[in-house]
């Protein structure tokens, strides 16, 4: 049964996955300008095109669906990745893997970057990424979203975000942004944590308090949280190489596009 069941989720899963139609909200990104921003580390977010990608979109009311983490070339070597594969993710359908920055191209992207991690942060951050290399996809996740998949599917808002947690508990499973969530609780890295205030109780400062950091469970994370949090700068190429409104070359001669 669980061989049928497991056949059944991964057509499921290709089918999800392949790419409809979809107007972006925003030009993608050159590669080679993404290339030329990125740092290890650094979490790039995706608007994705696929039947899967809308179900994400839906229950997070986010433009984001997908995240991939940025762990340079240097740390897949001795991988057996091909070379120009730079990033680490968790896809529906083939589990585990990773990319080249080409991948990305033609898609809408954004880069939250981690703020004062050391170089042996960094590390363990990309190193239990690279060291999740071949794990499956969560398929239970699959179905639980295939569900969600109506022009209006009725789910209130309040339980959007937990139908993204149904996963099986399997630590040999994931997907893509409970990877990356793990990767930073591993070095207490906060996303969106919970915050609670205690009084310090101190004669001399009557008034004070302490805030106390509690993480949040790793199924519980979206793409859209890295977007949100307080904790990650966002990274725009374009403003990143010395940008200068005055050098853009505008076409005088036509009159704004007006719309459709």
């Amino acid at each position: 049964m669980g061989t049928v069941s497991g056949w059944f989720g991964s057509k499921l899963a290709r089918y999800l996955s392949a790419e409809i139609h979809q107007h972006g909200s925003a030009p993608p990104m050159r590669a080679e300008r993404l290339l030329a921003t990125l740092q290890p580390g650094d979490v790039l977010l995706v608007e994705g095109h696929s039947r899967f990608s809308t179900a994400i979109k839906f229950l997070t009311q986010s433009t984001w669906s997908h995240a991939a983490l940025y762990v340079g070339t240097d740390a897949l070597k001795g991988t057996g990745a091909p070379a120009g594969h730079c990033f680490v993710e968790a896809d529906v359908a083939e589990g585990v893997r990773s990319v080249a920055t080409d991948l990305f191209e033609s898609y809408h992207t954004r880069i939250c970057r981690p703020v004062g991690l050391t170089a042996s942060d960094t590390a363990l951050v990309v190193g239990y990424a690279v060291a999740s290399l071949g794990h499956r996809y969560d398929l239970r996740n699959v179905w639980d979203l295939a569900r969600y998949l109506l022009p209006t599917p009725p789910v209130p808002l309040r339980w959007r975000r937990r139908m993204l947690s149904l996963g099986s508990g399997d630590p040999t499973r994931a997907i893509c942004s409970t990877l990356i969530a793990q990767a930073f609780q591993l070095i207490h890295y906060p996303i969106l944590p919970l915050v609670s205030s205690t009084s310090k109780d101190s004669p001399d400062c009557p008034g004070c308090v302490d805030e106390i950091l509690r993480l949040r469970h790793h199924s519980l994370f979206a793409p859209r949280d890295f977007d949100v949090s307080p904790y990650f700068a966002v990274i725009k190429p374009a403003l990143d190489q010395d940008f200068d409104f005055h050098t853009l070359n505008w076409n005088r001669d036509q009159p704004p596009i007006e719309a459709a």
